[in-house]
C-alpha cells in the first residue's frame, strides 16, 4: 500500500473521509458511507478497512470525550453479546464470501428497517412491542457485527436499533461511542491476523487522524441545533442513502 503518490483528488477524497468519521460519530451514522466510499475508492475495498480501523478508534475516543457521559448501559449489554458473535462471523467469511452480495443483502435489510423506522415516525403505535423484544436485539446485533468487520459499516444498523427503541439524541450519540470502541477494539487483532493492519496503513492513519475531531466538532455543533424530531429525520435519511449505496443504486 503506497504512502506517497497520492493526486490531489485522493488526498480531498482522504481528507474528506477523516472528517467524515468525525461528523458520524458525533451522531449521524449514515454519514459513515462517506469514509468507508472514499477510502475504498483510493486503496480498494477491502484494503481500505485496514486504514479505517485505527482511525475509527480514534474517533471513537473522541466520541467518548464528548458524548459518553450520556450512554445508555442497558442497551450497550443488550446488543454487545449478538454484535461480537457478529464479529467472528464476519472475520471467518471475509475470504469467503463474494462483497458485491453481502452489500447487497445488508443493504436490502437497512433500506427495508429504515422504511418500518420511517413509518413509526409517524404512527409510534406500530410494532410498539417489537423493538423491545429479545429477538430484534439479536438480530441487528448479528447483522451489525457481520457488517463492521467486513465493511466498517454497522453504523447505520446500530441507529436502527437505537432509533426503535426511542433514545433521545445525546443518549443515542453516547450508547454508540461506547458500544463502538469496544467493538473496534477487538477487531484490531483479527484485522491484524488477516493483514490488513501493518505498519503503512498506520502511517496513513496517524496523518489524517487530526481531521477527525474537526469533522466531529462540526457534527455536535449540527446537533446541538436540531430538534429531536429532525434528528430522527436526518439520521433515517442518511441511513436510507448508505443502504442504497451499499446496494449498488447510486
Amino acid at each position: 500500500m503506497m504512502v506517497m503518490g497520492w493526486t490531489p483528488i485522493e488526498l480531498i477524497c482522504l481528507a474528506l473521509g477523516a472528517m467524515g468519521i468525525g461528523v458520524s460519530k458525533a451522531g449521524f451514522p449514515g454519514v459513515s458511507m462517506l469514509h468507508v466510499v472514499m477510502y475504498a475508492f483510493v486503496f480498494g475495498a477491502f484494503e481500505s478497512t485496514g486504514v479505517l480501523l485505527p482511525m475509527l478508534v480514534v474517533g471513537d475516543l473522541c466520541a467518548i470525550y464528548f458524548f459518553g457521559r450520556s450512554a445508555d448501559w442497558k442497551h450497550v449489554r443488550r446488543l454487545l453479546p449478538p454484535t461480537l458473535v457478529g464479529i467472528l462471523i464476519g472475520w471467518a467469511m471475509m475470504d469467503r464470501m463474494d462483497a458485491d452480495q453481502f452489500k447487497l443483502i445488508v443493504g436490502g435489510i437497512i433500506l427495508a428497517l429504515t422504511a418500518v423506522q420511517a413509518f413509526r415516525t409517524y404512527r409510534p403505535d406500530a410494532f410498539d412491542a417489537v423493538p423491545h423484544q429479545a429477538w430484534f436485539a439479536i438480530m441487528l446485533g448479528l447483522l451489525a457485527g457481520v457488517t463492521t468487520m467486513l465493511a466498517n459499516a454497522a453504523g447505520p444498523v446500530v441507529a436502527l436499533y437505537l432509533l426503535a427503541v426511542m433514545l433521545p439524541k445525546w443518549e443515542l450519540i453516547g450508547t454508540s461511542a461506547w458500544l463502538f470502541l469496544v467493538l473496534n477494539v477487538l477487531k484490531l487483532p483479527l484485522s491484524y491476523d488477516l493483514g490488513l493492519i501493518d505498519g503503512s496503513t498506520l502511517l496513513i492513519g496517524s496523518g489524517f487522524a487530526p481531521l477527525i475531531p474537526i469533522g466531529m466538532l462540526g457534527g455536535r455543533w449540527l446537533v446541538k441545533r436540531v430538534s429531536q424530531k429532525w434528528f430522527n429525520l436526518i439520521l433515517l435519511g442518511f441511513t436510507a442513502i448508505a443502504a442504497v449505496r451499499l446496494i449498488g443504486w447510486i
